[in-house]
């Protein structure tokens, strides 16, 4: 039995495990947002890790990661740019729809190969600069497909099927043109085809379908708004295929906003996302999909992503952007106190909408 399968038996059959582990308190409070860090007596044990500690013991070099979140709604900005940091290269991205994390990997040469069906930044960049200059210049391989269908490729990977069947896609350029060469196909996590189009066997004898080969990431990044004692994941919000990753992956690392406690967590228990069982490891960082949204907390940072986008289009103002916010950054503390408290006031969340209603977006 594979363990993606594995992981589909566990949720249907795995019953709760009391692990008894010693706890860390620690308060970290950004003024006008007021984040407060509880870690107490907690069952997390050694999943709770640093950003460095996380990405250095499950991401390697040649992997295939899965980036959670969708264009500018949190992006695993703070995993991304440790990724980054610890040089870490030749990397198979594969998500349905990516913005910043992406574009900025893809810039820092980290990536090889990339499975998507977009990549943009909203109004700041309909499509992603780095990854349109990486694109056109042949220095990343890339194939793409529709949102639904890679949702779907993520899908069959956490049910343990080898494909999916969808009439999404027919008669369009997706199942026409192939991004990958011959000589690709088949290596390390490329499938061997694109898609199959082949006959329903339960249908006449002109009724053709899509077979998509399913995913199984050796790595899924998300950011989350809470993960409890326990290692449950919330998400508030839209999930975009965050779930469909994480439970197609081998391994998941989860940021998070705050850590609930117990009671905390199981109070509304059909709002939970994800079970301890299938999470790898936990960080609890604050702000860590700026300058993305996460829903809630903090909206999308228009004055960062104007910033970015206006250095992303130069290559030496974008080594720049490198080395001031990423490279020179030790921890996210010292990247939140970089954004700044009189920004972070103007990204914060409404706490009945969930976004910040008067920002100027322009």
């Amino acid at each position: 039995m594979g363990k993606s399968s594995f992981r589909a038996c566990l949720l249907t059959l795995a019953s709760p495990v009391r692990v008894f582990l010693f706890g860390v308190k620690r308060k970290f409070i950004t003024s006008l947002i007021q984040v407060e860090i509880k870690m107490t007596d907690n069952n997390l044990g050694s999943k709770l890790m640093t950003a460095e500690e996380a990405v250095s013991k499950f991401i390697k070099n040649g992997d295939q990661l899965a980036l959670g979140g969708f264009t500018v709604n949190r992006n695993p900005m703070l995993l991304a740019r440790e990724i980054i940091k610890q040089g870490i290269e030749d990397l198979h991205v594969v998500c349905h729809s990516h913005g910043q994390a992406l574009d900025l990997l893809v810039g820092a040469g980290c990536v090889s190969y990339l499975e998507i069906a977009y990549g943009g930044m909203g109004r700041f960049a309909p499509t992603c600069i780095r990854f349109r200059k990486a694109v056109c210049s042949g220095l990343i391989k890339i194939d793409d497909y529709s949102n639904y269908q890679m949702s779907l490729r993520f899908l069959g990977g956490a049910m343990g099927l080898p494909f999916m069947v969808t009439k999404s896609g027919l008669e369009t350029d997706l199942v026409k043109i192939d991004g990958f060469s011959k000589e690709d196909r088949g290596k390390r996590k490329i499938a061997k085809k694109k898609l199959e189009i082949a006959r329903n066997p339960f249908g006449a004898e002109n009724d053709t379908v899509v077979l998509l080969p399913s995913l199984n990431p050796d790595v899924s990044i998300i950011h989350a708004q809470y993960v409890g004692e326990d290692g449950t994941v919330r998400i508030r919000g839209l999930t975009f295929a965050d779930l469909e990753q994480a439970n197609s992956a081998s391994r998941v690392i989860v940021t998070c906003e705050e850590i609930l406690s117990r009671s905390e967590i199981r109070k509304d228990p059909d709002q939970n996302s994800l079970p301890p069982f299938l999470i790898d490891a936990v960080v609890k960082a604050p702000i860590a999909a700026h300058p993305t949204a996460c829903h809630h907390f903090y909206d999308y940072d228009p004055t960062h992503l104007r910033m970015y986008a206006d250095m992303a289009r130069d290559d030496g103002k974008f080594q720049r952007y490198l080395k001031e916010w990423v490279y020179d950054i030790p921890d996210q503390e010292t990247y939140i106190e970089k954004v700044g408290l009189s920004r972070l006031a103007e990204i914060k969340a409404d706490p009945i909408l969930g976004y910040a209603p008067g920002l100027n977006r322009k």
